[in-house]
């Protein structure tokens, strides 16, 4: 009887925590949404009126001038510059962080593996300020001199800075699934007469496409959410680029750069920057959804290859 009480309190201890990662989300949710409505009824949280948006001038409005005599609230340039900056960052990081992970865990020699290994690792672990000092202290005087374009903090620089920070853990991910691989496949593959490579793509990749994808998706979530790179190195222009050497303002960028301009509670601006947030919010929210979806999906396809 005594097993069976000290079994349960072990459950209600576990489910309590596991709560209280779901009561989080809602209360973050909750408060987002409270924050960010007056953008578009035009009443505050006191009853006091504002001037209010409608939400699809606030997504598609392809104007950010929240200080101006004439303020406009059109967050499309946040939004394109948050896309495209995590494109191709990605386009990067992704063919980086996979072969390097194939390299360690099949290709490369035990003594290789141990220098490779923590020093990728130690690029995960600086914090993103360096990197983004790097960036614009290193990294852009180099773009101006060789592309010979007008400023060398643009959305590429800042999708090179975001690619050094997906690596890492794309790649740390990427090798954990690999390794479990079972060796029986990889023996079995190799009896049958396939060379290693022939191995690698044939039967390793397709069996660990799950753990491949979830580090995919870990890699672009933090690019996606990263604020002080991009606060440092994007250029800072809330406008939509034209070219990869365009300065962009992804959707971070502008929370942490203008809420300290703002008045708490009392102005449109205010507002604003939480409808800002709370669209990062959805659209992460939305793509972690899709992405689950595509990695049971990929671990569906795995098994049925095998």
């Amino acid at each position: 009887m005594r097993r069976q009480t000290k079994e349960r309190v072990i459950q209600g201890i576990f489910f309590s925590c596991a709560s209280l990662s779901i009561i989080a989300l809602g209360l973050i949710m909750y408060f987002l949404v409270t924050e960010a409505l007056p953008t578009f009824t035009g009443f505050d949280a006191m009853g006091e009126h504002h001037s209010g948006v409608s939400f699809i001038d606030f997504i598609f409005g392809d104007r950010w001038m929240p200080v101006s005599e004439n303020p406009r609230w059109g967050i499309l340039p946040l939004i394109m510059g948050s896309v495209w900056v995590t494109l191709i960052s990605s386009a990067i990081a992704i063919p980086l962080g996979i072969m390097t992970a194939v390299y360690l865990a099949e290709i490369a020699p035990p003594k290789v593996r141990e220098i490779v290994k923590p020093m990728v690792e130690l690029l995960a672990s600086l914090p993103s300020v360096v990197i983004g000092f790097f960036g614009l202290a290193v990294v852009a005087p180099i773009m101006l001199e060789i592309f010979n374009i007008r400023f060398g903090v643009n959305m590429l620089n800042a999708s090179i800075m975001l690619a050094f920070m997906a690596v890492p853990t794309i790649t740390s991910i990427a090798e954990d699934a690999i390794h479990s691989v079972p060796d029986e496949l990889k023996e079995g593959s190799l009896a049958l007469g396939a060379t290693h490579f022939e191995t690698i793509r044939r039967v390793i990749l397709p069996a660990s496409l799950s753990g491949l994808s979830t580090a995919v998706i870990l890699g672009m979530s933090r690019s996606i959410g990263e604020t002080m790179v991009v606060l440092m190195v994007a250029g800072g222009a809330p406008r939509i680029p034209q070219t990869i050497f365009d300065p962009v303002r992804p959707m971070p960028a502008s929370i942490a750069a203008e809420m300290g301009e703002t008045s708490f509670g009392l102005e449109m601006h205010y507002f604003a920057l939480f409808a800002i947030a709370m669209v990062l919010f959805l659209i992460t929210f939305m793509f972690n959804l899709l992405a689950d979806h595509i990695a049971h999906k990929y671990k569906q396809v795995g098994s049925a290859t095998l």
